[in-house]
């Protein structure tokens, strides 16, 4: 299924192509490629290089560690999630290892480690679902999370499936074209709310 962005302006066919399904395949994804995901994971900046990420992996063919994994889902994360054949817990350290200070840029670095992983998955024809539906403290028990450190947010991985076999408002939600602000809605310059020139005076040439 093709959802791709009708974009205003030119990117690349990666981020165009970037999706997040609710309906995943029973297609398995290999250790290699998973290795790929998380080596473009390793390599995103970070503030002072502390690459402040840790993630928990589980594979549904390992159906032990997968239960594991999707109890740390909110429920409704798990009636779509546990089709996935891998699950994922992105884990933030919220201080610094050098001086314990509190590292203001953690959650954005995870995040920035969570886009590197989308796009490589992009590029393998895998497709990742990010998920903030999760229960911190359970992953916290289950894996027995250190203090400073702290479940942020779950990502379901994998080849995109049929969302004729979703519940129908998740099907919906697969099949309804991507939409997006207008630039001019969140690029801003001079005064907060005042479209920037740059993309104020693009929409009139």
């Amino acid at each position: 299924m093709d959802k791709s962005a009708s974009t205003d302006y030119p990117i690349h066919e990666l981020l165009a192509a970037r999706w997040s399904p609710y309906a995943f395949a029973e297609r398995s994804v290999s250790d290699d490629d998973l290795c790929s995901l998380f080596e473009a994971a390793r390599w995103a900046p970070s503030s002072y290089n502390e690459q402040p990420w840790n993630y928990v992996v589980a594979k549904r063919e390992n159906s032990e560690e997968f239960q594991k994994l999707l109890c740390c889902l909110v429920e409704g994360n798990q009636t779509w999630a546990q089709a996935a054949p891998v699950l994922a817990l992105g884990i933030v350290r919220l201080r610094f290892v050098l001086n314990d200070q509190p590292n203001r840029a953690a959650v954005h670095d995870l995040g920035l480690a969570a886009a590197n992983l989308t796009v490589e998955a992009t590029a393998r024809g895998l497709f990742v679902h990010q998920m903030i539906g999760i229960v911190p403290e359970k992953a916290r028990e289950v894996y027995e999370i250190p203090e400073g450190s702290a479940a942020w947010t779950a990502l379901a991985i994998g080849y995109p499936g049929d969302p004729n076999r979703l519940p129908e408002r998740l099907g919906e939600r697969d099949l309804t074209p991507r939409r997006r602000k207008p630039l001019r809605e969140f690029v801003f310059g001079g005064i907060w709310g005042k479209a920037s020139p740059i993309v104020s005076q693009s929409e009139a040439g």
